[in-house]
């Protein structure tokens, strides 16, 4: 008998050894490189402002995007969002920057979200001369099948008063 007791006993750590070897590693954390990848797409973004392309501006959203900007009603879809800045951009004196002052990205590994500070000159409609507008921005950034990062939904207030 102490035969077979032993001989189960090597056979139940046995099982519990394989069981634990197949359990699953965890999944890395790549929130650091989320973040820097986006910080990236951002840094590109503005560069591509300046090209003032309604075309590269839509090319930083995801197709189901939404855009959430003052005096407007939401943007849905990155076509609504390229036509409604089109005219923006072919503004003459229409000029953006922007910087993430924090950024954040989900443990998944799907998500990030990045907030910060923009500095816009577009013309007055009323003037017609040049006016400067700073203000804050937060967008929130989901990754694509394809592995790309996509803003989902943008938005952006001004901090002069109303």
């Amino acid at each position: 008998m102490p035969r077979v007791a032993s001989l189960l006993l090597c056979l139940t750590l046995a099982v519990l050894t394989v069981a634990c070897e197949n359990t699953p590693a965890p999944p890395p954390d790549t929130r650091a490189a989320d973040v820097q990848a986006v910080k990236d797409i951002e840094t590109a973004w503005v560069k591509d402002a300046a090209s003032k392309d309604p075309d590269k501006w839509a090319s930083y959203f995801a197709e189901d995007g939404s855009g959430l900007y003052p005096g407007g009603a939401t943007l849905n879809g990155k076509a609504a969002i390229k036509a409604a800045i089109a005219p923006l951009l072919a503004d003459p004196n229409f000029s953006l920057s922007f910087q993430s002052t924090r950024a954040m990205a989900s443990k998944g590994g799907d998500m990030v979200y990045s907030q910060g500070t923009y500095t816009m000159t577009m013309t007055d409609p009323k003037t017609k001369k040049p006016v400067t507008d700073k203000g804050k921005y937060l967008t929130v950034y989901t990754k694509q099948p394809d592995g790309s990062w996509k803003a989902i939904a943008d938005t952006f207030n001004s901090d002069l008063t109303m």
